[in-house]
């Protein structure tokens, strides 16, 4: 985990990163064992799915989607809400990179909402 927070800050913060997903709270959209591509530092908007961040578990990187900007952050949900951790729990989110495709093992675009 801590190389992965590592990529997503500094001078690599530019370069796109491939992220596992774990856990079916982004479910249908995104399943247990997903690869996606992560891009940090691009423009994020409500509807997008990113890799995030809590200030409660600053240790964890989750992938949701972005419902709405607040508090300084964004307020991100998972898309299968009965099982999904998000910030109805957790609070607002710090929203690191705009997840665009699925990499594995049903390649494609993440359609934004």
């Amino acid at each position: 985990m801590r190389r992965l927070r590592a990529a997503f800050s500094g001078v690599r913060a530019r370069v796109p990163r491939r992220v596992l997903v774990r856990g079916g709270s982004m479910a249908p959209t995104l399943q247990d064992g997903d690869v996606v591509l992560a891009w940090p530092r691009r423009r994020i908007r409500a509807g997008e799915v990113a890799l995030v961040r809590w200030a409660a578990r600053p240790e964890q990187l989750s992938v949701k989607r972005l419902a709405l900007p607040d508090d300084g952050g964004w307020f991100a949900l998972g898309d299968a809400a009965l099982a999904s951790t998000d910030s109805r729990t957790l609070g607002p989110a710090e929203a690191l990179a705009v997840v665009t495709h699925r990499l594995w093992p049903r390649p494609g675009r993440i359609a934004r909402r």
